[in-house]
């Protein structure tokens, strides 16, 4: 089943949101023209990532600092797990997820 996010034209460099999604926090965002979503929590300790800083392909938490290579959600630092990404699917003039 699709569940709709956000209309395709509102996708801009810069653009980030949060949904909840069959009771998972979910982060869009847009880097280098690319639609990312991800699960709105790192796996460090959990803090939200909707604050965080992305400069450079690099998304850095704001509570601890742990930083993840974007697109792939890769952790900088080896210790931490990687980010968790969720495909994007399209729906019309929407984007979404397939649940």
């Amino acid at each position: 089943m699709f569940v709709a996010l956000e209309r395709l034209i509102n996708l801009q460099e810069g653009y980030r949101n949060t949904f909840e999604v069959a009771g998972h926090q979910l982060l869009l965002l847009v880097q280098d023209n690319q639609p990312l979503l991800l699960e709105n929590r790192c796996p460090h300790q959990g803090a939200p990532l909707h604050s965080a800083t992305l400069s450079n392909g690099i998304l850095r938490c704001q509570r601890h600092g742990i930083e993840f290579r974007l697109p792939g959600g890769q952790p900088v630092q080896a210790a931490c797990p990687g980010l968790t990404l969720y495909k994007v699917a399209y729906e019309g003039d929407r984007i979404g997820i397939d649940v």
